[in-house]
């Protein structure tokens, strides 16, 4: 793969970031605070590959004119007249060294590969990480700084975080929770004992670091539960708990008075406060 190549490469890289960075792509690899880097690193790669082709570009004339090439030998009437050249025998022994340039090896054809990773990034778009992840990994709910209090939620349930009502219930013994309805929004994992949970996937950086967020489900939930169906879930505060059988991590749970389908958010990944 010669520069000419590499700049190719490196442009559609740079193209590719940009798309997933201009769009909701890119939600799928990190958090969204980290989406303006993922533009800038896509908007430096394309001015990298434009420099490198110029670069090539250039080095390619100059080398022409000091092969004899220059638009003076290309004038009428100009005629290059090559001096004869002494045949050089080389000594006993000696090793002919040839000129840089001379000759040419094709780099390997595999190196064409690179663009594979490219082409999945724009073309395959990865699913969220879902509730094999999920049980597969232990709950993430820590006890924060502290409990601000709650805004007023009228007449209608308080929509919160997943994380907020973990942290809430699991630390605060649900002190700012009780009677008062709230509406999470999650998938749905079910564990080899049937106990489901509603699991929000949460990013300190990006996906590999993943952690889940699960709160237990109990009360009206509906016949049929299909993992990784998304969830509006209205309940109430109840002071049952478990023990992450992966981490020892607790998992509050939920008293369920609704479980609505809703379509997977925009942003799957749990960004720390509401839906």
């Amino acid at each position: 793969m010669n520069r000419q190549a590499q700049a190719a490469v490196l442009f559609v890289l740079g193209a590719a970031l940009l798309h997933a960075g201009a769009t909701d792509l890119s939600l799928r690899y990190v958090k969204a605070g980290l989406r303006p880097l993922v533009v800038i690193a896509g908007a430096v790669l394309i001015a990298t590959a434009l420099a490198t082709a110029w670069y090539e570009r250039r080095r390619g004339r100059v080398t022409a004119a000091a092969d004899g090439a220059s638009p003076a030998d290309s004038e009428p009437g100009a005629h290059a007249h090559p001096e004869p050249r002494a045949h050089a025998h080389p000594e006993p022994g000696a090793h002919a060294h040839p000129e840089p340039g001379a000759h040419a090896h094709p780099e390997p054809r595999v190196s064409w590969l690179l663009l594979l990773p490219v082409l999945a990034l724009v073309l395959v778009a990865p699913p969220a990480l879902g509730s094999y992840s999920a049980l597969h990994a232990g709950t993430a709910v820590q006890r924060p700084l502290g409990f601000p209090p709650l805004p007023d939620g009228g007449q209608g349930s308080l929509r919160l975080g997943l994380a907020d009502y973990a942290e809430r219930a699991a630390y605060d013994d649900g002190r700012t929770l009780q009677g008062r309805p709230v509406t999470l929004t999650g998938f749905l994992a079910v564990d080899e004992a049937g106990t489901p949970y509603l699991v929000r996937m949460t990013l300190n950086c990006c996906a590999a670091d993943a952690q889940p967020i699960k709160v237990g489900l109990t009360g009206r939930m509906p016949p049929v539960l299909r993992p990784d169906t998304w969830l509006d879930v209205t309940g109430t505060y109840t002071p049952r708990r478990s023990r992450d059988p992966v981490n020892g991590g607790p998992i509050p749970f939920l008293e369920v008075a609704e479980a609505v389908p809703v379509p997977t958010p925009r942003d799957p990944y749990d960004a720390g406060g509401g839906a």
